[in-house]
């Protein structure tokens, strides 16, 4: 395994780790403050956390290059919020284990999508039996793990 790859995974597990405690957190918040109110709160603290580890690592990059970015990626954290409303909603409904399950599963399903057609960048990687195959298990998943 190369180097990159060992902390490209790392770097995975660890980000993983974040979003399997985030989601009881928002939902936490939420219960107590309300969806709106913690989806507000939880990204007014990313934004100062962002901005300490911009002020801390910023070595004069390329931050005024927001310009050239395509207007539609501008709005990725517009659906940070939806996530994190989402979970807030769904975990003291159905828990923590089902409702992360569902987001993957929404995950996977639209990265299928958007590799078969190549849209946003990514690169193009046809539906084939295999991924066909483990959509369907990804949705078993689902299925099990929220059924009663």
């Amino acid at each position: 395994m190369s180097s990159s790859l060992a902390i490209s995974i790392f770097v995975g597990l660890i980000a993983g780790v974040a979003v399997g405690i985030q989601g009881p957190l928002a939902g936490l918040m939420s219960n107590r403050i309300g969806l709106v109110e913690s989806a507000f709160y939880i990204h007014l603290t990313g934004m100062i956390t962002a901005g300490v580890l911009l002020l801390v690592f910023w070595q004069g990059g390329q931050l005024g290059e927001w310009r050239n970015v395509p207007w539609y990626a501008l709005w990725a954290g517009a659906l940070g919020v939806i996530v994190i409303s989402g979970m807030s909603f769904m975990i003291p409904r159905i828990g923590v284990a089902a409702a992360t399950v569902v987001i993957v599963a929404s995950q996977i399903t639209v990265g299928v999508v958007l590799d078969q057609f190549g849209w946003l960048d990514a690169p193009v990687r046809p539906l084939d039996f295999q991924r066909t195959l483990g959509l369907l298990l990804v949705f078993l998943g689902v299925w099990l793990a929220v059924r009663n």
